[in-house]
Formats: structure tokens, C-alpha cells, sequence
């Protein structure tokens, strides 16, 4: 299984404008003949949680055609971050298009305190298979917590993907966490951070992965690029 983690650094608000860089970097993904490609947390609107509600949008909403015949086409899973509606609220959702199939909505289970006042929790995880290969999703601050990476393990998941908006400091604690957990349970954990303006932040980028305690690849702070990984 080929694995794209898409480090960008998203245009606050502008969901036209994130849907053609999205759709830069997936073929670039393609041309990579990537199984998937993985964006960071509210890519498609960038991390803004004071306005999330505004710019929520439905899992069916028309302008994510691209995406699901993007994924038809070429036979590759797409996975967008975005402020899915639910009822009066949102969630902060990681939006999956695969092959000819209904798009799922993984809504993020753990959310900051910083974050109740502008979303609402998902219930449950979210599984799916490429090439034999069981993926397991995260969204940024529940990824941080031992339980949920637990639960991915009790699954069986081959691969524990987090899709992040982290600053500096926040990198650097993912790291050490996802080093030690990958280590203690020899697992492949894989993480996809933003770069840029991030609300009241920088997202800081070093996209990472990480096999069995072991950093094998890490991107930069500052610039767009996809980490490309190949997991055996």
C-alpha cells in the first residue's frame, strides 16, 4: 500500500481555493500511483474554529464531485478535512472518497477544550482496507490520547493515520508520542501536519512516519510537499 500525506498550507475560509490545491496535490499523488492520499485537519476550509460553523458543509455537497470522481477514476482513497454539519453544530470531520463507494465521515471522537464551543464529538471510529492493509484515522488532539491508538490496536488496524493542525510545540510532543507508541506496540503510525496561519497559530508541518519506534520520514516546517510512504 502507497500512502500520500499532503502537507499544505490551506487559504482560511476559501473552499474553492483549497479544492484546487487539493486537486494539485492528488495528482501528484496519482503520478505517484498512491493507494491514498491524506490531508490535515480542516484542510479544505483551514484550522478556524471560530467560523467553522459558517463554512460547514455536508458530506454530499456538490463541489466534492471532483474528489469522488477523482477517486473513481484513478482508483485512489482521498481523505479531506472539513466542518461537517450535524443538526445545529459541526463536527470536525475527516472526509473519506473511495473507489466507487458512498464517502464516510470520521468525525473527531477527543476534542480540545478549546474546540467545545464550536464542536460537537463523533461517536465511533472509522475503519477501511487497501491492499490487505487495515487503516485506522485520528484528528489531531485525540491522537494524543493512549485509548484511542489502543482501540486501533485491539481492531487489528495495520496503519494508524493522524491528521493534524499542530503547532511547534505541538510537533514536537506528536513526535515523542507517536514514536512510543509505534515502538510499544510495533505498530506503523503515520502523521500529516499543516503548515502556515492556523487560527491563533502556526501549523508547523514535519510531517512524520514512524515504523516500529523508528522516525524513517519526516518533511519540513515551512514548505507544501508529500511525504510518500510504502508500506510492505
Amino acid at each position: 500500500m502507497k500512502v500520500a500525506l499532503a502537507q499544505i498550507q490551506s487559504v482560511s475560509g476559501n473552499i474553492a481555493e483549497n479544492i484546487k490545491k487539493h486537486v494539485c496535490f492528488i495528482h501528484k499523488a496519482i503520478a505517484l500511483k498512491a493507494d491514498i492520499i491524506v490531508f490535515p485537519e480542516l484542510s479544505i476550509t483551514n484550522y478556524e474554529p471560530t467560523f467553522a460553523k459558517e463554512l460547514a458543509v455536508k458530506k454530499e455537497d456538490k463541489r466534492f464531485a471532483i474528489f469522488q470522481n477523482l477517486s473513481d477514476v484513478n482508483d485512489i482513497t482521498i481523505c479531506i478535512g472539513a466542518p461537517v454539519k450535524h443538526k445545529e453544530n459541526c463536527t470536525i470531520s475527516m472526509l473519506i472518497f473511495q473507489p466507487k463507494k458512498e464517502v464516510l465521515n470520521y468525525a473527531k471522537q477527543q476534542l480540545h477544550k478549546d474546540e467545545f464551543p464550536y464542536f460537537i464529538s463523533g461517536k465511533k471510529q472509522i475503519y477501511i482496507n487497501i491492499k490487505n492493509k487495515k487503516i485506522a484515522f485520528a484528528i489531531c488532539y485525540e491522537s494524543m490520547f493512549d485509548s484511542h491508538f489502543l482501540n486501533a490496536c485491539t481492531n487489528n488496524s495495520d496503519v494508524y493515520i493522524a491528521s493534524v493542525a499542530k503547532s511547534e510545540e505541538g510537533v514536537k510532543n506528536g513526535i515523542i508520542h507517536y514514536q512510543q507508541m509505534s515502538e510499544k506496540h510495533q505498530k506503523t503510525i503515520l502523521m500529516v501536519n499543516a503548515i502556515g496561519k492556523s487560527d491563533d497559530f502556526i501549523s508547523a508541518g514535519q510531517s512524520a512516519a514512524f515504523k516500529n519506534g523508528k522516525l524513517i520520514q519526516q518533511l519540513n516546517t515551512l514548505e507544501e510537499e508529500i511525504l510518500f510512504y510504502k508500506s510492505n
